[in-house]
C-alpha cells in the first residue's frame, strides 16, 4: 500500500503538473521517498488556480491526482 503525500500548490494543469512555491522543495522530497516506497502525490487546490500549461523541466514530479472544491483530476 502506497504512502500518501498531500502537496500544496500555486497553479496545476489538467495534465497533473504543479506549480509550487519555488525552491524544488516537494521535487526533493518525492524523489527521495519514491527511492524507498510507493508514494501517492495528491495536490490539492481551488478549482480557480487551474492553468491551461504549467511550465515544467526534468527535475518537475507530476501528481497522481488533484483534489479541488470542484473536482479530482487523475
Amino acid at each position: 500500500r502506497p504512502d500518501i503525500l498531500l502537496i500544496p500548490l500555486v497553479a496545476f494543469d489538467k495534465n497533473l503538473n504543479r506549480l509550487g512555491y519555488g525552491g524544488g522543495y516537494y521535487d526533493r522530497l518525492i524523489q527521495k521517498l519514491e527511492k524507498k516506497k510507493k508514494i501517492l502525490k495528491i495536490g490539492l487546490a481551488l478549482s480557480g488556480q487551474q492553468i491551461k500549461k504549467v511550465p515544467t523541466n526534468k527535475y518537475d514530479q507530476r501528481l497522481d491526482y488533484i483534489v479541488t472544491n470542484e473536482c479530482i483530476i487523475k
